[in-house]
């Protein structure tokens, strides 16, 4: 099992921040919230890849804070979003955007501000869904890879990263959801089933053999 778990990390366990080149390691606010718009982007109904491009977007031209979101304003934020493919989605996610900036600012100020008014880590779910625009799949998406960085992001892994886990045998209670290394595995099931599980493209797979033994 040790080496299926190496094996899976090395092929697809890079979590998703570090593939952007956000720093979370740093625990900076900045890096924090750079993930944070990178969550949102992500977590709309668009494909990895253009989510991916357009948070590049963003950073390439140095709009990674809320008042920089802020000033380029609606029109500004639908050429990036434009740009980077969000064409149905672009005018709903500016706004989107623009709202959730005002109201972060209004409510917490920052994003470590907002950590330190959550009880626990339902708690601290339950406030991010409260902004407009973020929903439970933003919100796992966000935490996940914040386990090692705030005490009290502690997601439930996400269905893929579940059905994944079970065809390959692996019990997910057996890792500290704390360490560097769950938040690799993490990432790696969740392309594993996002890419191949969830598609039905096992003959595909590079992990067939170890699903078919866990099958059998």
């Amino acid at each position: 099992m040790k080496r299926l778990v190496k094996r899976l990390i090395r092929r697809f366990g890079e979590p998703y921040s570090s593939h952007l080149g956000i720093d979370l390691e740093s625990k900076e606010e900045s890096e924090i919230f750079k993930w944070f718009l990178a969550s949102f982007l992500f977590g709309k109904r668009i494909g990895e890849g253009i989510a991916a491009k357009t948070y590049r977007l963003f950073a390439s031209k140095n709009i990674t804070t809320p008042d920089k979101i802020l000033a380029t304003g609606w029109d500004g934020l639908v050429a990036v979003l434009d740009e980077g493919g969000y064409v149905r989605y672009d005018f709903s996610t500016a706004s989107r955007l623009l709202e959730l900036m005002e109201s972060l600012k209004e409510n917490y100020g920052t994003l470590a501000n907002l950590h330190e008014h959550a009880k626990d880590s339902e708690d601290l779910e339950a406030k991010l869904q409260e902004f407009k625009g973020i929903g439970p799949t933003t919100v796992n998406i966000f935490l996940r890879e914040l386990r090692t960085v705030w005490p009290n992001a502690d997601p439930e892994p996400s269905s893929l990263v579940k059905v994944a886990a079970k065809v390959l045998g692996i019990d997910l209670k057996d890792f500290n959801r704390r360490s560097k290394n769950f938040v690799k595995l993490e990432c790696a099931l969740l392309r594993l089933g996002k890419y191949y599980c969830r598609k039905n493209r096992c003959d595909d797979c590079e992990f067939k053999v170890e699903c078919k033994k866990v099958q059998e």
